[in-house]
């Protein structure tokens, strides 16, 4: 049994291509997104409980394998998930989209931190944050900016600083509607994690068409040694070889 998980575009489509190869897969999510995309093969929701609980799944779904495409960001997640995998001996794959490329026309400044976006943002700024609700309270020091965050669900809480507002949106997003967006709410400035896919790619075009300020967070190291593919076909190949 192949366990995937999942949380991406990429691991909806290769959870159908593994079904449609009819490989043995279970899909996992975090469950931070109310009525998730159907992922066509069996998925549970919620976390592991730790590397504890994460073990103590393994042996008893009996798991073979483990495909990790989560988020390019969820840098806590696949480090521990490689680690128990190598100590285990249970083959491991790391399957994380391309990064995204600037071009002619973009305005896009290099982040490696939070803490960077102070340096680049001017005060007074308006500023999309396009880097999840749950990064929030990283942007303590920019509470004298206009935030404006997109979240899928509405959120039960208030929006954490006083100048600032929800934005609700399911993606995918095209680039019409994003421009749609950016002229309503007029950013000076768009944060966003270096994630790659062409889905979140709508949004940069519609930057760079607006000439908007693009703050564009670096990704995470991945661990030394872990095996990694780019491509969809080239995953499946692998979980044919170890499912």
């Amino acid at each position: 049994m192949i366990l995937l998980l999942a949380g991406t575009a990429e691991a909806r489509n290769l959870a159908g291509y593994m079904k449609d190869a009819g490989l043995a897969c279970t899909a996992s999510l975090a469950g931070a997104t109310r009525n998730p995309f159907d992922l066509s093969v069996p998925t549970r929701s919620g976390g592991f409980g730790g590397a504890q609980g994460f073990n103590a799944y393994l042996d008893a779904e009996n798991i073979t394998a483990v495909i990790d495409a989560t988020h390019p960001f969820a840098e806590h997640i696949t480090a521990r998930t490689a680690k128990i995998c190598a100590e285990r001996d249970i083959p491991y794959l790391r399957f994380e989209r391309a990064q995204w490329i600037s071009r002619t026309g973009d305005s896009w400044h290099r982040a490696d931190s939070y803490a960077d976006l102070d340096r680049l943002i001017p005060k007074g700024a308006r500023v999309f944050v396009a880097t999840g609700r749950q990064s929030l309270s990283h942007y303590d020091h920019l509470q004298d900016r206009h935030l404006m965050c997109r979240v899928i669900d509405t959120p039960d809480a208030t929006f954490p600083y006083p100048l600032g507002e929800w934005i609700i949106g399911r993606p995918p997003f095209s680039e019409a509607s994003e421009r749609a967006t950016f002229e309503q709410f007029k950013p000076d400035w768009l944060v966003v994690k270096n994630a790659g896919g062409a889905s979140g790619k709508t949004k940069l075009a519609a930057a760079r068409a607006l000439g908007i300020h693009v703050a564009m967070m670096t990704r995470p190291n991945a661990p030394v040694g872990i095996e990694r593919r780019e491509q969809v076909c080239d995953a499946l190949e692998w979980a044919e070889q170890h499912g």
